[in-house]
């Protein structure tokens, strides 16, 4: 009677001590992953999916909702695939007059959305544009000017159509300023800002933000007496603008708004949005 007893007590002794050994592996291998990963935390996001704003609220963060002011405001939005199509007669009803929508990026890639994004806004009533996301360490300023002009980011003079833009910010696939010194990032800039108006015969607008702008080209003041600002900051205010701009034209002001996240204020009355569509 006693042997039986004793051998079932070593099974038991030895199941024991195997889930003891298996739940320490376990522990062990889930101690070697962050608590807070996941498999898209460590892979650099697929080139195209960069949009306005992509690393300001990865870098600056929010720091608050616009104050008051007496000074007309137009409200605005920017959109890009992220959005996929969008509910433009919604956005128009809840006041938002003028939209940029992202056409191109580098030299080899365009929103799948932009006929839906660009002509929908358009159809609902908007003045809209479209913007490029630069990419300076794939291909020259010229280069990609030329693509986006080619594939979305031409202007006409219909009082509709809104310069086309320069987004150049954070790299979200890299070196912050695409491995470039400040005098290769302002010539990149030059390149592209002057083939657009060669093309296009408008001065295009720049999207920036401050601490990237003094980080990248050394706060280089060049640009502000033809290309108009649009400035990106989530905070209370529109901040400390670049050297060279004294106003700004248009602010980023949240990437959480109603409808569409990323929400725009335009420096003027809606009479100001349509003196920049006709040049």
């Amino acid at each position: 009677m006693r042997r039986p007893i004793a051998v079932a007590q070593r099974h038991s002794r030895l199941l024991t001590s195997g889930v003891i050994l298996a739940a320490q592996s376990l522990l062990l291998t889930l101690a070697a992953v962050p608590a807070t990963a996941s498999a898209d935390d460590t892979r650099t996001p697929a080139r195209g999916t960069a949009h306005m704003g992509t690393g300001v609220l990865a870098h600056e963060g929010v720091r608050g909702r616009p104050v008051g002011t007496r000074v007309a405001q137009t409200e605005g939005v920017d959109v890009s695939s992220h959005q996929g199509n969008v509910a433009w007669s919604t956005l128009w009803k809840s006041g938002v007059k003028w939209a940029y929508v992202k056409a191109t990026e580098g030299t080899s890639y365009r929103n799948p959305y932009f006929a839906q994004q660009y002509g929908g806004s358009y159809d609902a009533g908007m003045i809209r544009g479209a913007y490029h996301f630069a990419t300076p360490d794939t291909s020259g300023g010229a280069a990609q000017a030329d693509y986006f002009v080619d594939h979305g980011g031409a202007w006409s003079k219909d009082g509709k159509t809104l310069p086309g833009v320069l987004d150049i910010e954070y790299n979200p696939y890299g070196a912050t300023c695409y491995g470039r010194t400040h005098s290769q990032m302002v010539s990149w800039i030059r390149a592209f800002l002057d083939r657009y108006k060669q093309r296009t015969g408008r001065h295009a607008a720049v999207y920036t933000s401050t601490n990237w702008w003094t980080q990248c080209t050394g706060n280089y003041s060049g640009f502000g007496a033809n290309n108009p600002l649009w400035i990106a900051r989530y905070a209370s205010t529109a901040g400390t603008l670049p050297a060279g701009w004294d106003f700004h034209t248009m602010w980023q002001y949240t990437s959480s708004g109603p409808t569409v996240g990323d929400h725009d204020k335009f420096n003027g009355a809606l009479d100001r949005v349509k003196a920049l569509a006709n040049g």
